[in-house]
């Protein structure tokens, strides 16, 4: 699984943060840092913290060309 934060839309709000902080990490106020590639184990938190994000800018999918 990987995960895409569109950046532009994110505001800050940390809820990513408190689900899942082994793949997003706030950095200063508004900074949000993330792992792209999904640790195994972590694939259902994710997507909790996407349905979680108030703007909806966390999308999670499978890398191009998986099975």
């Amino acid at each position: 699984m990987q995960v895409v934060v569109d950046l532009n839309r994110c505001q800050g709000y940390a809820q990513c943060v408190f689900l899942v902080p082994e793949v997003f990490e706030l950095h200063g106020e508004e900074a949000l840092m993330y792992t792209p590639r999904v640790p195994d184990g972590q694939r259902e938190r994710v997507l909790r913290a996407a349905v979680a994000c108030p703007v909806r800018a966390i999308l999670v999918g499978e890398p191009a060309g998986a099975e």
